[in-house]
């Protein structure tokens, strides 16, 4: 397991461009027949992938960083199908996942594997800590209900679908859905927002190979940008911004860790105060 450490808004002003990446981007998480975690620090967060091949199924370790008998003695997590299909099995019980389908998995599950479909299966894992155990849970893409959102004047037109939250998958305290932008559109979260409440974590996928996002963060007096591929991770603590552009349209899965569950809690920045 990686592990990020806290970073501070001071920090960031001088950061350079390596430095950027170093901190806030998570650039592969996807290794053909491996698991692979990140631990944050920011809000606990761990963020993961597992890319097993058909016939070789993968386990979820159990690093030892966590200090705990499994992965998910203390923790809850969601997972997220960003290429191809597959199931999940946890104790014992199989869940097909289709792309960009989500299951939630709660705290106390100890043998969770990842089966790949015809071909090779990105799984992304998020994962945080947990206080309660609440029953594992499928929620389909083409099944969630989803906010229309954007307009094609500003090149943001997108679909916004929440799983896991107050009104859906009951969880301890994580926050998931994907967002969608239809083609010809390319701006995500713009206007922008902070969460001073909470950490929220960007993972983008379902770009071309040889296209990119250009992934705004920091301060909304002192942004910065990070250069981002496809089925790459940006980590945002509570006080930076975290929007985007990219040359192409694209899909992302959004998921949150923190004091507080409502979808709500945001602090909005007009495109005005940014700088």
């Amino acid at each position: 397991m990686e592990v990020r450490h806290h970073t501070n808004p001071a920090q960031l002003r001088g950061f350079d461009t390596a430095q950027l990446r170093e901190n806030y981007l998570v650039e592969d998480l996807f290794r053909t027949g491996e698991v692979r975690t990140v631990l944050t620090h920011a809000d606990r967060v761990v963020l993961g992938g597992a890319a097993p091949v058909p016939g070789q199924p993968l386990t979820l370790p159990n690093p030892d960083q966590l200090r705990s008998t499994s992965f998910l003695e203390r923790r809850e997590m969601a997972v997220v199908v960003v290429s191809g299909a597959g199931s999940v099995v946890v104790d014992g019980d199989k869940h097909e996942l289709g792309h960009r389908d989500c299951l939630y998995i709660g705290r106390g599950a100890v043998d969770v594997q990842f089966h790949a479909g015809d071909t090779e299966t990105h799984f992304y894992l998020f994962s945080a800590t947990s206080h309660a155990s609440y029953p594992t849970a499928v929620a389909r893409f083409d099944e969630v209900e989803f906010a229309q959102l954007g307009e094609q004047s500003t090149a943001n037109v997108r679909e916004l679908r929440k799983y896991i939250h107050a009104d859906g998958i009951k969880s301890s305290q994580i926050v998931v859905g994907v967002t969608k932008l239809a083609d010809g559109s390319v701006w995500n979260t713009m206007p922008p927002h902070t969460h001073d409440r909470r950490t929220e974590c960007y993972l983008y996928f379902d770009l071309p190979e040889n296209d990119r996002i250009v992934h705004l963060c920091g301060e909304p007096q002192e942004t910065r940008n990070i250069i981002v591929a496809n089925e790459q991770a940006v980590v945002s603590p509570s006080w930076s911004i975290h929007s985007g552009a990219g040359t192409h349209s694209y899909a992302f899965v959004w998921a949150m860790a923190g004091e507080n569950q409502a979808f709500t809690d945001m602090d909005q920045v007009a495109v005005t105060e940014l700088r």
